[in-house]
Formats: structure tokens, C-alpha cells, sequence
């Protein structure tokens, strides 16, 4: 079998492959079927129309998370640096990488930590992956990812396709609900947990209802698939193989918010999975999310500058105001799905 790459190398292959391959699902994300009613007459003025929220304790200009990517490498460091930077200017809502490479080598800590160095007052989450709860990961581990960030919430995430399409692979999944539920328990911050691109279904999500999360983020195919990356880094042809046949899998995103919403009406939704702008920002939000991520766009911007990355998360917050404008809707309380048409 193909030697296992080493976390960091692993690291710097996910965004390279993300900046130079296709990527994409073989799936849309389902918000296509969905557009505003428009409404000619919205007696609003549009600069009066309010895109801000609170959520565990902090205020956000718009509705914007940058969904985790990154961390572990030198060059991770500089772009979690530039997206820190233009959450700070903008207001918005991020999240890191799996923070486990530095867990295992303290060294590598600033790559994550550089966020909060740089942007003091964004609402910031750490990450790791849940499985890595069945690898010997406890609550101290947990605890850690929060303190090296100063994380207003713990991000767990699923990845089992990927796990499984990958040499090496943490494929135990077993069990593992109960250990999910004793981090909920145990540590002092929200937990959140997300999928990576494949949809979270109505038994998933019930399940992480039990364990007592306090936001899902449904991570919903149609954008990027970790299959189609982990194919473009497979040592051998067999794996690559293997990763390519799921190029179609998942559940796309619109319709996991909606599996969510119908089981939980009451859950904090995060979307992620597709979303292309701020009108599927918006369409999100109609369809029950409280905020909208991207990650690929705002990977491309950061790798240029964080002025790049600013004024993509400008022009995405400008989007949402103006699709709320156009439809009839001045507050994002009132975001819904009588504002949306089925196609």
C-alpha cells in the first residue's frame, strides 16, 4: 500500500489542487430551482436595509461565513492571515482548517492562531475533525483547538467519503455520536458540526439534535467534492479510481436545509456547498440558514491579497442587501420562503 503523506504535505496539496484543478461536484447545489419574487414597488430605501445579526455573543455585519479551509503550512499562514484581515474589515464570520496538525506539532500552532492575532473581533471558530474523536482526541484536544484560537465555537467536522476514498484514511466512524455528545457537554463553547461537501440528511441531523450541537452547517454538494481532490492526489491508480466514482454523490445543499429545517425547525442552520454569491446567500437564508459560507472564492481572492478578499466579501454583503431590497425586505428576520418561487 502507498505510504500515508504526512498532514502538512497533505495540507499544501488541498490548496494547491483547489487553486489549479475542477473540483466541483457532479451535483448543483439545488439553489438554481429557487429565485426571488421580485417585488417593483419594495417601499424601502435600500442603504436602510439591515444585513447584520448576533450569534453566540458577537455582531456581524452580513451574514458571511468564510467556511474553513485552511491551516498547517506557511502558506496557509498567509492566507488565513489575509481572510482574518478582511473578516476584521468587513465584519463577517470564519472559520479555520483542521487545526490536528497543530495539535501534533505545536510549531505550526501560528498558522491557525494568526486569525485572532489579526482580527480581534470577528466571530472565529476552531476545527477538527469529529473522527478524530475515535483516534484518541478528548475534550482536552477540543479544549486546545479553542484556546489556540480564542474560538468563539468549536467546528466538528464529518468527512467519511473523504476518509474513505483517501490511503490512510480514519475510517471509524463507530460510536461515535456519544463521544460528539460528551464534547457538547463537557467544553465551555458552542459546538458546531459540518460536513465537507456532501449534505447532512434528517436522520444525521436528529442524531446531532440529540447529542445537543448548537448550529449544523449542511455543507451540501454542489460545490467543492473532497472526493475529486483526494482523486487528484491518489499515489496510485486504484485510489484514484475509487475517489473518482463519487463524483456525483451527496445530498445538494438546498435541499439538506430544508431536511434540517423540516426535522429541527428551531436549529441554527449554517449553508455551505455551491453557494456562488450573495443572491445564494440569500436564498439560503430564505430557505432557513442563518449565515451563508463559501470557501473556493474566497481561497482565490486571499491568494492574491487581502484587499482582493475584502472586496469580494464587500460585493457579497452588497449582493444580499440588494436581493433583499428587490424583495421587499428590510430586515433579515424577515428573509423567508414566501419571498422565494420554486422553478
Amino acid at each position: 500500500m502507498a505510504k500515508v503523506a504526512p498532514i502538512g504535505r497533505r495540507k499544501a496539496d488541498h490548496i494547491k489542487i483547489n487553486l489549479e484543478q475542477d473540483v466541483h461536484s457532479g451535483l448543483t447545489s439545488g439553489l438554481e430551482r429557487y429565485h426571488f419574487v421580485h417585488e417593483a414597488l419594495p417601499e424601502l430605501d435600500l442603504e436602510a436595509v439591515d444585513t447584520t445579526l448576533n450569534l453566540f455573543g458577537k455582531k456581524l455585519n452580513a451574514p458571511i461565513l468564510i467556511s474553513s479551509m485552511t491551516g498547517g503550512t506557511e502558506e496557509a499562514k498567509s492566507i488565513n492571515r489575509r481572510l482574518a484581515e478582511a473578516a476584521q474589515t468587513v465584519g463577517v464570520a470564519m472559520g479555520v482548517g483542521s487545526q490536528r496538525a497543530a495539535l501534533e506539532n505545536p510549531d505550526l500552532a501560528e498558522t491557525f492562531s494568526i486569525a485572532r492575532k489579526v482580527a480581534p473581533d470577528i466571530l472565529l471558530f476552531s476545527n477538527l475533525g469529529a473522527v478524530q474523536l475515535n483516534y484518541g482526541y478528548t475534550i482536552d484536544q477540543c479544549r486546545r483547538a479553542v484556546d489556540m484560537l480564542q474560538a468563539d465555537a468549536l467546528i466538528l467536522h464529518l468527512n467519511p467519503l473523504q476518509e474513505a476514498v483517501q490511503v490512510g484514511g480514519d475510517t471509524n466512524f463507530a460510536g461515535l455520536a456519544k463521544k460528539i455528545e460528551r464534547v457538547c457537554n463537557k467544553i465551555e463553547v458552542p459546538v458546531i458540526v459540518k460536513e465537507v461537501g456532501w449534505g447532512i440528511s434528517e436522520r444525521t441531523a436528529k442524531l446531532l439534535a440529540e447529542c445537543g450541537v448548537s448550529a449544523i452547517d449542511v455543507a451540501g454538494a454542489g460545490g467543492t467534492s473532497w472526493s475529486q481532490v483526494e482523486m487528484h492526489r491518489a499515489p496510485d491508480e486504484f485510489t484514484r479510481q475509487l475517489a473518482a466514482t463519487f463524483v456525483g454523490w451527496g445530498i445538494p445543499t438546498a435541499e439538506s436545509i430544508l431536511n434540517i429545517k423540516n426535522a429541527l425547525p428551531e436549529m441554527t442552520i449554517f449553508a455551505s456547498g455551491g453557494i456562488k454569491d450573495g443572491l445564494d446567500i440569500a436564498k439560503c437564508l430564505a430557505l432557513g440558514a442563518t449565515l451563508g459560507g463559501m470557501a473556493g472564492q474566497f481561497l482565490k481572492a486571499a491568494a492574491l491579497s487581502s484587499e482582493k478578499a475584502v472586496e469580494l466579501m464587500q460585493l457579497t454583503k452588497r449582493q444580499i442587501q440588494v436581493t433583499m431590497f428587490g424583495s421587499g425586505v428590510d430586515n433579515l428576520d424577515f428573509l423567508g420562503n414566501d419571498q422565494l418561487a420554486e422553478i
